[in-house]
This record gives structure tokens, sequence and C-alpha cells, in this order.
């Protein structure tokens, strides 16, 4: 599965590990995240974020 990375703060979306804090299990893809996901470091919508390339 592929990371992405918030453009406004760098934090790392790693879908092998999730959010759980946030009740993201680990093995969830960024695209099945819900419509809602903010950044957890600096809360920017999924629109802020892109693929690691």
């Amino acid at each position: 599965m592929k990371k992405y990375v918030c453009t406004l703060c760098t934090w790392e979306y790693d879908p092998a590990v999730g959010v759980p804090e946030a009740g993201i299990a680990p093995g969830t893809a960024f695209e099945d995240l819900p419509e809602d996901f903010v950044c957890p470091v600096c809360m920017a919508g999924k629109e802020a974020f892109e693929e690691v390339k």
C-alpha cells in the first residue's frame, strides 16, 4: 500500500501502521480513510496529502 504525506506539516500516513489513536486500524489504505479524516498533527484534510514517490 502507498504512503501519503501531508503537504502542510510533512506528517506521513503509513497504511501498515494506521492511526490507532484516531481509530484507524493498521492495513487501512489511504483511499479507504473516512472523507472527514484530518492530519493528526496540523488538522489538514485529505486534500492536503500527496502520495510519497
